[in-house]
């Protein structure tokens, strides 16, 4: 099972009934390259998960060594929220209150969820 389709899975239980994932994007806290720097930086709570539904996005609060998990909603902002348009190595965002560091491989993933702004299924 691929990384998101993990996400998405572990995801469901904070939908609304009838709302459906449109994407969804990993994150960090903190630069990939401090990470490796200091374990201290990698025990804190640094993963994040931006679930962008039909309705809204949720700013999701994961794991502490890895993505796949989604413990609990961090936040919840509107659907016309704009996340990139995401460039360079490790994209940074401040969208969602804090900043958030997004790997250059969810590049397609942020140009999706912006391109769905507007449309419902």
């Amino acid at each position: 099972m691929a990384l998101c389709d993990k996400i998405k899975s572990n995801a469901r239980p904070f939908l609304q009934p009838g709302e459906e994932i449109q994407v969804v994007i990993p994150a960090q806290t903190i630069r990939q390259y401090w990470s490796l720097i200091s374990f201290w930086l990698v025990a804190r709570d640094t993963y994040r998960v931006i679930v962008a539904t039909d309705r809204r996005i949720l700013l999701c609060r994961s794991g502490r060594f890895t993505e796949t998990p989604v413990r609990e909603v961090l936040a919840e902002f509107p659907r016309q929220t704009v996340i990139g348009p995401a460039h360079g190595l490790w994209y940074r965002t401040d969208a969602f209150g804090e900043r958030l560091f997004i790997s250059r491989r969810f590049r397609a993933d942020v140009a999706a969820a912006d391109s769905a702004i507007g449309t419902r299924s």
